[in-house]
């Protein structure tokens, strides 16, 4: 039992240790302890988007990637979905706000629609419907079984998540005034 409690006790004063240990040889920066963590891709506040490569309406592949160095809202919603449906007019009158903005370090806004729908005549009729006027509008036909929707851990919708000019998770499930709100804090004041 005395020998159990020492190898315990050398176990944690170990783990302690090798959790404050700083490696000199290799400083990203002399003010940089103790060492920040890489960022990782996921889907939580803070991390990096995953990249996404869907098609349009049209059968050309968009990435999200392609909209790097501007703010992006990733939109997930279906045209079957009703609170998507009522959510977009407030979409819309972010994407007419913000889309012509100034931003402090962006080339801009863009808005990247992810539909979980499996009909593809459904989708455009909404996308027309709801005067959904930007161009990334991408679907891969799936429904929840949707490769894009599993790689953010999307469950319910309508789903959001802000990604800011590198591609950071800044923000989730934007919804009304709430979207409005968190990009007024990126808009360059005059």
């Amino acid at each position: 039992m005395k020998s159990i409690k020492i190898l315990i006790c050398i176990f944690a004063v170990s783990a302690i240790g090798f959790a404050f240990t700083y490696d000199s040889s290799n400083p990203l920066d002399k003010n940089d302890w103790p060492r920040k963590r890489s960022t990782l891709v996921g889907n939580n506040i803070g991390d990096q988007a995953p990249e996404l490569a869907v098609k349009n309406p049209d059968g050309k592949l968009i990435k999200l990637s392609s909209l790097k160095g501007k703010y992006v809202l990733i939109d997930f919603w279906a045209s079957w979905c009703g609170p998507c449906r009522r959510e977009n007019p407030n979409v819309v009158a972010a994407y007419a706000k913000y889309k012509e903005a100034k931003f402090k370090k962006a080339k801009g806004f863009e808005i990247y629609s992810v539909s979980l729908d499996k009909n593809m005549d459904a989708w455009k009729q909404a996308i027309g419907k709801d005067r959904l006027t930007w161009n990334n509008h991408v679907c891969d036909f799936g429904g929840w079984q949707s490769k894009a929707a599993k790689a953010y851990g999307v469950r319910s919708i309508p789903a959001s998540f802000l990604i800011d000019p590198d591609g950071i998770i800044i923000a989730k499930n934007l919804r009304g005034q709430g979207l409005h709100i968190e990009l007024d804090k990126y808009v360059a004041k005059l």
